[in-house]
């Protein structure tokens, strides 16, 4: 999809996964058993392989399949309206939305999809269903220095999202080659934080983890594609 902060949308599109391929993802690991909850994230846009993407949640769901609870599985887009309508009427999934930023124009610069369907449009589709007890609806934000942080930025967050039960989950920037972001330092992330929550808008800091091996959307595979090449 192209947005300027993630590795992946560097490489161009490659292939969509089978159904077949997606269930095998988690199949294949050594923590089968054991796994609690699963992401559909990072690599690429899963509602854009929307066929796949429903047919692989219905085995995960279905008294035929593994059974189970939708509330164990969370599916991310960055907005592909058609596609997410399609999910929230076929699906009880959880739903993460990337927002990256509220305002159109700053949105759409680091997000060519945002030219397409706009952020109020994408909310406004939200809204139409229904996420009670049982389901869930987050907003990914990745949060940058001077880009996104600041109090008009929480604001128009408060705007946009006023009186919806959401979450919004709060990303430490992992740098990637060639992108010129800077994350915010810790001490404003913390604050930005408690700046809207003190909105009434539930507010978490994700813990980072895989930094130290280059572990950000698409970095490793990026690596491995860079590493065939050269061979």
């Amino acid at each position: 999809m192209g947005c300027k902060f993630c590795a992946t949308g560097k490489q161009g599109f490659q292939a969509h996964l089978t159904t077949n391929q997606i269930v095998n993802q988690l199949r294949s690991i050594a923590e089968f058993e054991s796994v609690s909850n699963i992401v559909f994230m990072g690599m690429g846009e899963p509602l854009d392989n929307l066929d796949n993407v429903m047919n692989t949640l219905e085995i995960l769901t279905s008294e035929w399949g593994y059974e189970w609870s939708p509330k164990r599985v969370n599916v991310s887009t960055i907005g592909v309206i058609p596609s997410m309508k399609h999910f929230l009427e076929h699906s009880n999934c959880h739903l993460a939305l990337s927002l990256h930023n509220p305002f159109d124009d700053e949105r759409s610069a680091i997000m060519p999809v945002n030219n397409k369907y706009h952020i109020q449009e994408i909310i406004d589709e939200i809204r139409k269903h229904d996420f009670g007890r049982q389901r869930r609806v987050s907003f990914e934000y990745i949060v940058f220095h001077g880009m996104n942080d600041t109090p008009r930025h929480v604001k128009e967050l408060a705007r946009l999202l006023n009186g919806m039960r959401c979450r919004i989950n709060l990303i430490r920037w992992h740098n990637i080659p060639g992108a010129d972001f800077v994350g915010t330092n810790e001490k404003r992330l913390i604050e930005f934080q408690n700046e809207l929550k003190a909105k009434g808008i539930v507010t978490t800091i994700r813990a980072s983890r895989g930094q130290d091996i280059d572990a950000a959307c698409g970095l490793l595979s990026t690596k491995e594609l860079l590493k065939n090449k050269k061979n």
